[in-house]
């Protein structure tokens, strides 16, 4: 296995697009493809024995849906990131996926650069929900949990801002593009990153986010 690279699984029943993925991630210097699996218990059998950084899954598989090969491989490899690759942008597959911890959600006809940005991202525990679809949902959700004064029995509640910080990470947005949204300074949105995530008990802004998710702050 090569060193010092993202190491990237590919899950999907039709071989032309494993391998339209393939020539484009292997192109790049610091990625590299490492396994490829034609239906659902493949992937989870290959996962195990090669723990990939990030596997695009897509979500209609032979013998066991990428949803389903989703929950069976973080339950055994929890830092393993799953980013949900699929031609069906909707509402039931956003939810499921998010559910099951999948970190992102694209669509197959994403640009090159679209995707290979989302395994960078990923492999930096980013979020990657990018699609219309995605965007709707979240928004939404979060509008609806705003006007609630403490969507989580927390100890320690979320404040607005931090809402509204936790709002832009769920969209995949870093530090300096937050701060650029929200009219703030970049070590203030750290100041409130760092919070979210000590009142998640998370190690990183997908498991915030995922956390955040799960308890219906986002639905």
């Amino acid at each position: 296995m090569i060193k010092n690279k993202i190491h990237i699984a590919l899950a999907d029943d039709q071989p032309l697009v494993r391998e339209g993925f393939r020539y484009v991630i292997n192109a790049q210097d610091d990625m590299a493809v490492i396994g490829e699996a034609g239906d659902g218990k493949e992937i989870i059998r290959l996962a195990k024995q090669e723990k990939p950084d990030i596997i695009l899954m897509d979500v209609q598989m032979p013998y066991c849906t990428g949803i389903e090969a989703t929950k069976a491989i973080l339950t055994e490899l929890p830092i393993t990131k799953i980013v949900i690759l699929t031609t069906f942008d909707t509402e039931e597959y956003v939810f499921e996926g998010i559910r099951a911890g999948a970190i992102g959600y694209l669509l197959k006809d994403a640009l090159p650069e679209e995707l290979i940005d989302a395994i960078r991202a990923g492999a930096r525990g980013e979020a990657i929900f990018r699609t219309a679809t995605a965007a709707k949902i979240i928004t939404q959700a979060f509008q609806e949990k705003q006007k609630q004064p403490n969507p989580l029995d927390l100890l320690d509640p979320f404040t607005k801002r931090e809402l509204e910080v936790l709002q832009q990470m769920a969209y995949g947005l870093r530090n300096e593009e937050i701060a650029e949204k929200l009219f703030v300074s970049e070590s203030t949105v750290k100041t409130h990153v760092h919070r979210i995530l000590q009142k998640c008990d998370a190690q990183d802004r997908t498991q915030a986010v995922v956390f955040a998710i799960r308890n219906g702050i986002v639905k």
